[in-house]
């Protein structure tokens, strides 16, 4: 559900572009290389081939589901993504941007593997988050390398990785600082990736390792027998392997013509914020250090939450597509995710009962609803005819007019902002339906072509709407189209109203969302192994070896100050021998700062850290007692270092 975020966004923006009258070419390639995949693959008893060819099949299943429709889906694991991914690098090694280094890389011993970045888990060097990937810390966004990692330990063994060394090729991704910040100023970024990108310059751009070591699921680099390039090098190429590949089956599309310099083409990436680095940075000095076009510019989104919180197996709440798509209509959830997404990287949140409340009173009290309150009376008084002539052209020309509004709201992916507007419209609609009463005109024969206007007026401010929902909503605008007898319909159909003609007998368009099926939809998400964790997380007692996770170490309190607002806390500032931590501990009822300063103590060193109303603590110190004037914290023998560990 939360990969949908991406797809379902990108999908509504390429329908808009074609119902715009714009040529548009939507395409994707399914990532399919990398050590993750030859692990999972391993554990499965397949080939990776076999793996990625069913998922990727499983996958487009969902994407038809949810009316995602690409002009070309396509697999990073293809011919084309090789031959492209090749002719780049001896492309970028010709031009000097290649060159070979001797590194030490982590080496789990216990599966004779190195290890690649994200498969090493550790404490972060900078701001001391602990459970942190081997490459980048998801707290502070610092990137590293995994010997840097503070605790580094293998997730495939839970060892303590070695160091080997190993001949790697690198990028020199810093000599294109200038032409990246030329870039970055034309390519209309959002603020938020600016100010990222610039944290980034301002520590100073590193050469990228763009090698892995066998074994490894991914094309060998030309002239080795045992190097493999990283997957963050072949895996944006998919892109123009993907574009390759439908060029080859399409005559009328050039693939120079889009991805050389010089063209008037434009391109743009649409990703989640968590890969900004490798688009924005990565992405671009590849293309331009090869000799193809850089992209017009990237977009990025933000996660998804459900219920506010990360999703959950234990709570049912993180929901595959499939079985969404069992329960419950996809056009709802493309709606709902419309209604919440502007052009930002924040997070957006899939709020359950929001969801039911929304989709019934929108989708179907409020846009459904106009339709199915005046094409009955047309069908049944009418013979199905609308009228001639509309009962308030400046009402129909409220609706028309705000067309380009609208659809400056998509261009610019502020999708909320343009839901808005539509259902701002929607209700104007139903008041004017409510004020009219069409269900008392009908009883009065003198008023039988009042109520002819009438209907035609709702149903042509129906179709307007349904015009400007066609690429968030496509299925059921499809239907709201065959009810007119259109054929087709583009964004400016909806300048002009629909009279004189026959349209079809209605049918349901929406049914109203239960809540019981979303109930039934969270039940069958959740997994019963889970559950069971549950409970043992739940239980009052604990094993020795979650007990031994705990990394308990001599503090010293160099600094303890009174936090303003706050009745209970005090801010410590902790030295742990090799760095210091902030830290806010309710003790301020027993210890006074001037008291504590310079004491020893116990802290737990691996706590991750928590934001408060005051700031982020980075840890915990212990201390024991019932409370107030009775806190006593732990003593510890005066001859003890900072840092030392407590066993």
């Amino acid at each position: 559900m939360g990969h949908l975020v991406e797809y379902i966004q990108s999908d509504i923006w390429s329908r808009f572009q074609k119902l715009r009258g714009h040529q548009c070419t939507y395409v994707c390639a399914a990532d399919a290389h990398g050590t993750p995949i030859m692990i999972r693959a391993r554990q499965e008893g397949c080939s990776p081939e076999e793996l990625v060819e069913r998922v990727s099949a499983e996958q487009y299943k969902d994407f038809e589901s949810f009316d995602v429709s690409f002009d070309n889906f396509y697999t990073t694991h293809s011919p084309e993504n090789e031959e492209l991914t090749c002719r780049i690098f001896q492309e970028l090694k010709k031009r000097g941007y290649i060159y070979t280094k001797t590194i030490e890389q982590a080496y789990d011993e216990k599966e004779e593997m190195f290890l690649p970045d994200r498969f090493v888990n550790g404490t972060c060097p900078r701001c001391k988050a602990v459970n942190q990937y081997g490459d980048a810390c998801e707290s502070c966004g610092a990137t590293y390398t995994p010997n840097e990692l503070i605790d580094p330990v293998s997730v495939l063994s839970d060892s303590t990785p070695v160091w080997r060394e190993s001949e790697h090729y690198f990028f020199r991704l810093s000599a294109f600082s200038d032409q990246l910040e030329e870039w970055i100023k034309t390519a209309n970024l959002h603020q938020n990736i600016v100010s990222k990108l610039k944290e980034w310059f301002d520590v100073g751009l590193q050469d990228w390792d763009i090698s892995r070591d066998s074994p490894y699921f991914g094309f060998t680099i030309p002239g080795t027998a045992d190097k493999y390039f990283y997957v963050w090098l072949d895996a944006p190429v998919g892109y123009l392997a993907s574009f390759l590949n439908y060029c080859e089956r399409n005559s009328d599309l050039v693939f120079d013509d889009y991805w050389m310099p010089g063209t008037d083409t434009e391109v743009y990436h649409f990703i989640g914020k968590d890969i900004v680095y490798f688009h924005t940075l990565f992405w671009p000095a590849v293309l331009a250090g090869a000799g193809f076009r850089t992209p017009t510019s990237v977009f990025a989104h933000g996660f998804l939450t459900v219920n506010g919180k990360k999703m959950s197996k234990s709570r049912g709440t993180f929901i595959k597509a499939r079985t969404y798509a069992d329960h419950l209509d996809p056009t709802c959830l493309r709606y709902y995710y419309a209604a919440k997404l502007g052009s930002s990287m924040e997070d957006i949140d899939l709020n359950l009962d929001d969801f039911v409340a929304r989709v019934n009173s929108d989708l179907v009290g409020k846009f459904v609803n106009i339709a199915s309150r005046c094409a009955g009376f047309i069908s049944k008084r009418f013979d199905g005819k609308l009228s001639n002539e509309l009962d308030d052209s400046a009402l129909f020309e409220k609706f028309s007019g705000a067309s380009e509004e609208i659809a400056n709201h998509v261009e610019h992916r502020e999708y909320s902002k343009a839901i808005k507007k539509i259902m701002t419209l929607a209700d104007l609609a139903n008041r004017y339906i409510d004020e009219k009463k069409p269900w008392v005109m009908v009883k009065q024969e003198n008023q039988l072509e009042e109520l002819q206007l009438v209907c035609t007026q709702g149903l042509n401010m129906f179709r307007v709407l349904a015009i400007y929902l066609t690429p968030v909503i496509p299925t059921l605008a499809k239907n709201a189209q065959a009810l007119f007898n259109e054929s087709e319909w583009v964004w400016s159909s909806a300048s002009e109203p629909l009279l004189g003609c026959k349209i079809d007998k209605f049918k349901p368009l929406l049914k109203r969302v239960d809540a019981a099926q979303v109930k039934t939809m969270v039940e069958q998400s959740k997994e019963p192994e889970i559950h069971s964790e549950l409970a043992e997380q739940q239980s009052p007692h604990i094993s020795i070896d979650e007990f031994a996770k705990i990394d308990l170490r001599v503090a010293r309190i160099e600094k303890a100050e009174v936090v303003k607002g706050a009745d209970k806390l005090l801010q410590l500032t902790l030295n742990l021998g090799d760095d210091q931590r902030s830290v806010f501990a309710g003790i301020k009822s027993a210890y006074g700062p001037t008291e504590l300063e310079g004491r020893l103590v116990v802290a737990v060193a691996n706590l991750k850290p928590r934001k408060m109303k005051f700031g982020t603590s980075e840890g915990m110190v212990l201390a024991a007692g019932p409370g107030g004037k009775e806190i006593f914290l732990l003593s510890v023998d005066s001859g003890a270092k900072p840092g030392m560990k407590i066993k």
